[in-house]
């Protein structure tokens, strides 16, 4: 392998410079701000802080509300990271067996990706409107009266489709990848080894593509997390009060809405926390049982 040679020790520091800025002004800044703040009980306009210590912390632990939104957070997270990866992969083992007009069915499939998070909560509301939505409608038809906005628990139902639907198409394209990236001659020999359908791809199939699942955890568990901000933000917009929000939307509605800025800074500093923890128990105790090929 040849090894590339720069004319200037600097250079390949030059090259990394505006991406480490973005990391650092983005990222790192930010994340020392909140930690810095969420000691400090802080004017919103401004004008002074008092140092409190750990009382800000105390104060969300201690809260039922907190502690509420918590469990809600965490059943939130893990139906919606359950029902879009088992679903992405469904549809990439549909996709990957689909002969005739399948460019067409990917189409379909991955073009739901390029939806930006508020307008999926928008359309989500379209089809959970009370008046106009197909959704309530077809569970009508069943005996459910649906008042998403108004129920709790119809609310939340809502709130996890949408999430689940917005992101099925990433998961899709990497599983569908994966499929077709396994060997043809291993997909060969299991068909001869094994009859059944199921049990060749849980014995054969799905072991090959664990990378991919992994991975996809990973991402699904942070999306759920953060990225469904815009969606939960659309769908309960000037109604949280009476509906399911999530831990990142709490952080939000205490600091913008609130001006409780040292109470949203240490909710920030939990959730970094418990996102990190939960990446290291993932590659402490799945990523071992995991064999890359």
């Amino acid at each position: 392998m040849k090894r590339v040679q720069f004319s200037s020790p600097l250079l390949p520091y030059l090259f990394l410079a505006p991406q480490l800025a973005v990391i650092v002004i983005f990222f790192y800044w930010p994340s020392v701000r909140a930690i810095q703040s969420s000691f400090y009980l802080e004017d919103p306009f401004g004008f002074g802080s008092t140092f409190v210590g750990f009382d800000n912390y105390l104060g969300v632990l201690l809260s039922p509300e907190y502690l509420s939104i918590a469990r809600f957070t965490a059943l939130f997270t893990a139906l919606v990271t359950f029902f879009s990866l088992a679903l992405g992969l469904l549809l990439a083992v549909k996709a990957d067996a689909v002969i005739r007009g399948n460019a067409a069915y990917k189409t379909l499939l991955i073009s739901v990706y390029a939806i930006a998070p508020p307008v999926a909560g928008l359309i989500g509301m379209m089809f959970f409107d009370q008046h106009i939505g197909p959704f309530v409608k077809i569970a009508a038809f069943f005996g459910w009266e649906m008042k998403v906005g108004l129920s709790y628990f119809d609310t939340a139902f809502a709130m996890i489709f949408v999430a689940v639907w917005k992101q099925i198409p990433y998961n899709f394209i990497f599983f569908l990848s994966g499929l077709q990236a396994l060997p043809a001659s291993v997909r060969e020999a299991a068909a001869i080894d094994c009859r059944s359908g199921i049990k060749r791809f849980w014995t054969v199939i799905f072991p090959l593509l664990a990378p991919t699942a992994f991975f996809l955890l990973i991402i699904n568990v942070t999306y759920a997390l953060f990225d469904t901000f815009g969606v939960i933000d659309v769908m309960v917009k000037d109604k949280a009060a009476n509906n399911p929000i999530t831990l990142v939307y709490k952080v939000y509605m205490d600091g913008f809405r609130g001006n409780d800025i040292g109470g949203s800074s240490a909710q920030s500093v939990i959730l970094m926390i418990v996102v990190f923890v939960l990446t290291v128990l993932q590659f402490r105790f799945i990523e071992r049982r995991i064999h890359y090929t």
